[in-house]
């Protein structure tokens, strides 16, 4: 399909007459609806392309590509072979394939609910367009579906109206539109049609453009469109969001690293074994010795799998979601729970995610003198205070008058919104600078309703970029409290402006000083113009006010009303921080997690922002959008490990600067709520929207939403992701020396020519490794944090689920497992002369009992049982019961004799057996002892670390 012209880029650098010949239309007429047609057929419709969903039944198989999976389904295949080939198949082959056969079907069906629906991403992008849009064809205007919209069409806009495709504007009357969800700049920005730039400007400085999906909150213009579709700056943060795969997880990486180890060694041991057995005199023929190896194999690589460790781990990591919700923190992706908790680096947006996305005015100039303004957001509380003291505004007639203009020379309205443990709150409606000089005056007790019943608007010069103020003029007869002002006495008519400081200063003559009206000095102008510049220094937004006392009412509201002005005063406003982020960067930074703000706004605002937030550090700077194109990725990878601050950036330099710290081998969490943040969201090592403010595009395609936008909620969700982690070591090494205790078991006991048969059947191993391990490991899964978990730095990317000392440890507890098992076998067959029954019930009882109390030893790796406390995971008493109710059961139960093979106990029997069951569990604990001693010692030596063993990691 041939496409129209796409001037995306470059439709900033020329005239809209340019424009509008290149694309072939006419500013005044438009399309035709005949040229309209054919360039829909040519270029197609302007939407965004939606991929189509992953089916379910390719989500389902997706998650059958685990090693551990692929293993575990080898191991049932050969069972249902034995079991159908087998001569003397008793049926235990098909229970034993069908208990695999049902974990691994469960794991599937919890991972394809559970799983991130990330293409819901381009829908939300999809469903972001306008659905109709006002265009002027053949010289009419005329309402069309917004999909009908093409390259050379001349639209329409107004107040409320999203922008329906990106447009290159030829006619802008007060025109501001809301880009903040695509370019993060927290104010509505001022568009200028007549502007025409040069090459390379940022996104957001483009003032002659409108973008697909952004809302026109004040004015009107119109414009010419010169990208639909694809092609827009929406259309090209679909196509990113498209080409970036999603990479597996550490968590992921690791535990299928695991998976193949396991996988690996428990083939490797298969064959020694299944070898070894073949090599045995025997008097058995050989069909029948194969297949008593073929078993003895089975059984080998059911203890070698740990067949409970993927389901455990997914509902581990679900329990731990649910946690993570009451911390205002929802989890659309499981293994990202993990991944959160080992962060080094969090990406956040400022507007909105560290600042409260409600201007408000902190600072006052007014006769002089400066005030301080409490409060922050929409809501009228707080004071105005001039030196630490509350400001009486009866002996402040300039701060008066600055109020009223503030309050006067505006379209913004404050409105009460709900009532709240008897506290009014209140909605502000309008733009956010001109909401925040309403807020400002409601805080003197200065209410619109009251002051225009007093001072009625009679006419108004409205707000233009080349002029840069606006003025209203109104009969006046008196003050809000009913007492004229000393310096408007006698005056039946005010008019008041509002500007941009510099302009406005130049056509004020007269100031009001000491409740008079005097002439302005140049020493008052050096004054005012060295506060202007202080309040620009603290990155504040500065407006002046001023006022023209009328004695008639001009014919004509025009350019004449703006001259010969009385200064009243500055307002300082910014876009405050929120009050919670502060200490929360405080507590991530002592957890050793960088925090990078990333916006599209001003440098100078982002950087003073990021100081009153204390994110800075020594030596470390802000950078630019700009800069950052300048450098290529290799000098900007060694750039980015310094940076704290990176401002009027696009999408593209967000997901560079995601890719150059994930290259320096940092995990990064990336925030946003805007569309502008989703491709960085998704190329981030975990995505947080936010949830209330965040778009739906930021939304799905984030792993982790905010369901309070509060950014202490990301600090709350990487403990909890620390937590989380480290329980998960817990069971893997619970599960590792378990199921390495019972390779060893098997393996010795096939090279034993004095026991007549394996101490354990298939049947058994299986039961214990999904049953009597399984509940225990989801238990562990539920271990409280341990103290001091935010103490520690970040967790190494590199760093394994089992460390050094865990392997250590696993092989220690493992040999005495073994032990244990083993000679309660060899008891069985010498008290009961060789009856195999008996004797594979003594080892099983054994094993699962001493699996069982080493479940409490794992708890922690340096704290004893006694002093963690049985109650402080009562879910671990639970699991522990029911595994020994199991147990009792499979023993005394009747009917389930045949199925187990295994025959009742007596409690002398009983009384033989607990010795044996306590030894791995003591071994634990007496090495708890020597671990605590060494560290002693070591940390006493000042030499942590010279035994190779990193002390942090062993904690986490």
């Amino acid at each position: 399909m041939e496409q129209a012209p796409d001037t995306r880029m470059d439709a900033y650098a020329l005239s809209a007459e340019d424009v509008a010949s290149e694309l072939s239309t006419n500013l005044e007429q438009g399309l035709s609806n005949e040229q309209a047609q054919a360039l829909l057929a040519q270029v197609g419709p302007n939407e965004l392309p939606q991929e189509a969903p992953t089916p379910l039944w390719k989500r389902f198989l997706d998650q059958f590509k685990s090693f551990l999976i692929i293993i575990l389904l080898v191991a049932a295949l050969i069972s249902v072979g034995v079991a159908i080939w087998g001569p003397e198949s008793g049926g235990e082959e098909f229970i034993d394939a069908g208990a695999i056969f049902a974990i691994v079907l469960l794991n599937a069906v919890m991972g394809v609910v559970q799983e991130s629906r990330a293409e819901n991403a381009l829908r939300a992008l999809h469903q972001m367009a306008a659905p109709n849009a006002q265009v002027i064809r053949d010289g009419t205007a005329q309402m069309v579906p917004a999909r009908e919209l093409v390259p050379g069409d001349l639209v329409i806009l107004e107040a409320g109206n999203y922008v329906p495709a990106d447009i290159r504007l030829v006619e802008s009357a007060n025109l501001r539109i809301e880009e903040a969800a695509l370019t993060g700049e927290s104010v509505p920005v001022e568009k200028r049609a007549a502007e025409v730039f040069d090459d390379n400007v940022p996104l957001g400085d483009r003032v002659n453009c409108a973008f697909m999906g952004t809302v026109v909150s004040y004015g009107r213009g119109r414009g010419v469109v010169v990208s639909t579709g694809q092609r827009t700056q929406l259309g090209l943060i679909a196509e990113m969001l498209r080409s970036y795969e999603a990479e597996p997880t550490p968590l992921q990486v690791k535990l299928d690293q695991l998976g193949r180890w396991l996988g690996i060694a428990s083939l490797a041991i298969c064959g020694v074994v299944f070898a070894v057995g073949l090599m045995r005199p025997s008097e058995l023929p050989f069909n029948e010795r194969l297949l008593e190896m073929f078993m003895i194999a089975v059984s080998l690589a059911i203890a070698a799998v740990p067949e409970g460790l993927p389901a455990v781990v997914t509902v581990c990591l679900a329990l731990g979601t649910q946690r993570m919700l009451r911390q205002h923190a929802l989890i659309r992706n499981l293994p990202a729970v993990e991944t959160l908790g080992s962060a080094t680096v969090i990406c956040s947006d400022k507007t909105g995610t560290l600042t409260q996305n409600e201007m408000t005015v902190v600072k006052l100039y007014a006769g002089h003198n400066t005030y301080s303004v409490e409060g922050r957001g929409y809501q009228p509380w707080g004071q105005i205070h001039i030196e630490q003291k509350e400001c009486d505004m009866a002996r402040n007639p300039a701060l008066h008058g600055l109020l009223l203009c503030g309050l006067l020379c505006n379209d913004a309205r404050l409105e009460p919104h709900e009532e709240q443990d008897h506290e009014r709150y209140y909605r502000m409606i309008g733009d956010p600078t001109e909401g925040a000089l309403v807020v400002l005056a409601a805080k003197a007790q200065l209410w619109r309703p009251e002051v225009e019943e007093r001072l009625p608007r009679l006419d108004e010069v409205p707000f233009d970029s080349t002029r840069k103020r606006m003025t209203t003029v109104h009969r006046w007869t008196a003050n809000g409290s009913g007492e004229p002002l000393p310096f408007a006495e006698g005056v039946p008519y005010m008019a008041f402006t509002k500007g941009a400081p510099d302009l406005l200063l130049e056509r004020c003559n007269r100031i009001v000083s000491e409740g008079h009206i005097r002439t302005l000095s140049q020493e008052d102008r050096r004054t005012i113009s060295a506060t202007m510049d202080g309040m620009a220094g603290d990155a504040l937004r500065v407006l002046a006010l001023a006022c023209r006392p009328l004695d008639e009412l001009p014919a004509d509201a025009d350019e004449g009303l703006e001259n010969d002005l009385v200064f009243l005063g500055l307002s300082g406003m910014i876009d405050p921080p929120r009050l919670e982020v502060r200490p929360a960067i405080q507590k991530a930074r002592h957890a050793g997690i960088k925090t990078i703000m990333i916006t599209g706004d001003h440098k100078r605002t982002a950087m003073a922002i990021a100081n009153d937030l204390h994110m800075f550090t020594p030596g470390l700077k802000g950078l630019t959008g700009a800069e950052l194109e300048e450098m290529d990725q290799d000098e900007f990878r060694q750039v980015a490990q310094i940076v704290d601050v990176y401002a009027r950036v696009s999408p593209e330099h967000k997901v560079r600067i995601v890719d150059a710290l994930k290259e320096r081998g940092h995990i990064v969490a990336m925030t946003g709520d805007g569309v502008n943040d989703a491709p960085a969201l998704k190329r981030a090592d975990i995505g947080v929207a936010m949830g209330i403010t965040g778009t739906d595009v930021a939304k799905e395609a984030a792993d982790m939403v905010l369901t309070d936008d509060n950014y202490a909620s990301i600090v709350s969700a990487v403990e909890e992701g620390r937590v989380i982690f480290a329980n998960i070591r817990k069971f893997v090494y619970y599960l590792l020396s378990c199921n390495v205790g019972e390779i060893l078991i098997i393996f010795l006991a096939t090279l034993m020519t004095r026991f007549p048969a394996l101490p354990l059947q298939p049947i058994h191993l299986l039961m214990i490794n999904l049953v009597t391990d399984g509940f225990p490991a989801l238990a562990l899964g539920m271990e409280p944090a341990e103290p001091g978990v935010m103490d520690r730095p970040p967790r190494s990317p590199k760093e394994p689920i089992i460390n050094r000392e865990m392997w250590w440890g696993t092989l220690l507890q493992s040999v005495l497992i073994c032990i244990s098992t083993l000679v309660a076998f060899a008891v069985g067959l010498e008290w009961f002369e060789g009856e195999i029954e008996h004797a594979q019930t003594f080892a099983f009882a054994t094993l699962v009992v001493t699996e069982l109390l080493r479940a409490f030893t794992t708890r922690s790796e340096r704290a004893p049982i006694w002093r963690l406390g049985l109650l402080t995971n009562r879910t671990m008493l639970w699991a522990v019961g029911s595994s020994l109710l199991v147990l009792l059961a499979i023993i005394y139960v009747p009917f389930l004799d045949p199925i187990f093979n295994t025959v009742p106990l007596t409690l002398k029997e009983w009384e033989l057996l607990i010795p044996l069951t306590l030894l791995p569990a003591v071994g634990a604990e007496l090495r708890k002892v020597f671990m605590r001693w060494r560290d002693k010692r070591t940390q006493s030596e000042g030499a942590v670390g010279e035994l190779g063993i990193d002390l942090e990691e062993d904690e986490i």
